[in-house]
């Protein structure tokens, strides 16, 4: 018997989900409820049962997995007591969900017009004139064009804000009672993050949708929620009000994670005030144009690096910053102008650059899924820098790969094993060992915490600060997250279109803008300040 109410449109009661060929238990004693117009934040780190729990409402266990106990019910619908053809019929329709990566929900062969259009076709929604005008009325709504032009784009013609908002169009065009969002701004930059937001905020409340949003990025979740639940280890371990649960923790697992989460409130760990700036430089670009093919992305970038100093690169996407750091690293060739290392002109290729100066300069990729041989022992990953630069072999080789680890805070005893054992944490660790083998003088680091959990994106940082001071090297720090920035960065330079819209010390930079662009990146951050007590 449902203990739903009118006032609640989604419940679940004591939800188990386990492992049946194991008996493990991936998520146990879990017990919310959904309003219509408001929306609950669920919060945690990778491993916690946030996705699971959501895609639960959906009457969905991933491989392997199986609701074995609770209750489920859904705008009056016993989840639990339906088959799969029955729970079928209202998903996408009662119930929406919007995935990590919305991309991957939209076709790329098909127009975008065509797309929405199959979707109420599907539910048998209204007669084909009713279903071209609801797609017309919930573009706008969406912030979208509604166009004949617009309609017959391709997704691969969309940014990545269109693509999110046109899953946000999907989602809302059945008018669904229940609304599962599992980490949708994800890869955003905090503008286009901002705006789809707002839309989602906007549009709970005028539909009067009750909405789970499923992060593990604090800030956005405290920027969007009315209430927040916290898991940890399958179990939600606090839950309240955004202001109760983020303004005056009583679980120190919350409490941990908050602290975790960098503030623009917080000092700037800059050794510079708002006037002193270095005047010796590492690393020296002048006057950079980069081009994809005949486009030119870059315009007019000049800018030093010096020494065992940090600088961040930051802006909204395709505002040329992982360009300028592949320029540097000799990776993306298409570049005129100038890029000195200690004065001596580098190559636009790292092929034609000399041993020492590749050596001298190293990149630590985004993802660190795609950037480690899963085929490969890490010992093995480790070890090839040392050999390929005749800095190591054999057991000099080992031995040294166990000091990389133990530098960024691994055991030594993952060695043996293969990257696709380990955590996204301990990944991106072995990617920053990867590339500490050869002892470089430059490091550039593109978004590297951008897809890592807040407690592990904290200790990278912490990480890479104890490395800059025992090391004596210099970064380039690629990020959107001017918070970030901030825990980080002797200076920052902000750019938009290509070109450098300001620089500074980064409490000059981030206390006292004084371009309007910077201006509005701030306000577009997310921040849990207004939490602060």
């Amino acid at each position: 018997m449902t203990t739903q109410t009118a006032e609640n449109v989604a419940e679940v009661i004591d939800l188990e989900v386990n492992l049946p060929k194991t008996g493990d238990v991936i998520v146990s004693d879990i017990s919310l409820k959904l309003y219509p117009g408001k929306i609950l934040g669920l919060v945690g780190e990778s491993g916690s049962g946030k996705t699971t729990t959501g895609t639960a409402l959906l009457g969905y266990a991933r491989t392997g997995a199986a609701i074995s106990a609770g209750e489920i019910f859904v705008a009056g619908h016993d989840i639990r007591a339906m088959n799969l053809v029955e729970v079928r019929k209202i998903r996408g329709i009662t119930i929406g969900y919007v995935p990590q990566d919305p991309s991957s929900a939209l076709n790329p062969a098909i127009r975008i017009g065509k797309q929405l259009q199959e979707l109420l076709d599907l539910h048998n929604i209204g007669d084909p004139a009713e279903r071209i005008e609801r797609i017309k009325e919930i573009l706008p709504e969406v912030g979208l064009p509604n166009d004949d032009e617009f309609l017959r784009r391709y997704p691969h013609q969309l940014s990545g804000g269109q693509v999110q908002r046109v899953a946000l169009a999907m989602v809302f065009l059945p008018r669904p009672k229940v609304l599962v969002l599992d980490e949708p701004t994800t890869g955003l930059d905090v503008t286009t993050q901002d705006m789809v937001l707002q839309t989602l905020d906007e549009l709970c409340e005028r539909f009067q949708v009750a909405a789970l949003y499923v992060s593990h990025d604090l800030a956005v979740v405290g920027t969007i929620s009315d209430e927040i639940a916290v898991m940890f280890d399958g179990q939600i371990v606090e839950m309240g009000p955004a202001a109760e649960v983020f303004g005056n923790p009583k679980n120190d697992y919350t409490k941990a994670l908050l602290a975790a989460v960098p503030k623009l409130s917080d000092p700037t760990v800059s050794e510079y005030g708002e006037v002193e700036t270095p005047t010796d430089f590492i690393l020296e670009v002048s006057d950079l144009d980069v081009y994809y093919g005949k486009t030119q992305v870059v315009s007019g970038v000049s800018f030093g690096l010096a020494n065992q100093e940090i600088m961040a690169l930051v802006g909204e996407s395709g505002s040329g910053k992982t360009t300028i750091s592949r320029c540097v690293a000799g990776i993306h060739r298409q570049w005129d102008g100038d890029i000195t290392l200690d004065g001596e002109s580098l190559a636009k290729r790292a092929r034609q650059r000399s041993a020492k100066q590749r050596e001298r300069i190293q990149y630590i990729f985004q993802n660190p899924y795609q950037s480690l041989n899963p085929r490969l022992r890490i010992e093995t990953i480790l070890r090839r820098p040392l050999e390929l630069f005749g800095i190591a072999k054999g057991k000099a080789a080992k031995a040294r790969a166990a000091e990389l680890l133990d530098l960024v805070q691994l055991d030594a005893g993952i060695l043996k094993m293969r990257s696709n054992r380990l955590s996204g944490g301990e990944r991106q660790r072995v990617a920053i060992a990867r590339a500490l083998a050869v002892e470089p003088e430059v490091l550039v680091c593109d978004e590297i915490t951008s897809a890592l959990d807040v407690s592990i994106q904290a200790a990278i940082v912490e990480l890479l600060n104890d490395i800059k001071a025992k090391q004596g090297i210099s970064m380039l720090f690629v990020t959107h997250d001017l918070a970030l920035a901030r825990s980080i960065a002797d200076r920052i330079m902000v750019l938009q279109y290509g070109q450098v819209v300001e620089q500074g010390s980064a409490a000059q930079v981030l206390d006292h803008p004084k371009q309007q662009y910077t201006k509005e990146l701030l306000s577009h951050t997310p921040t849990l300040d207004q939490y602060r007590i």
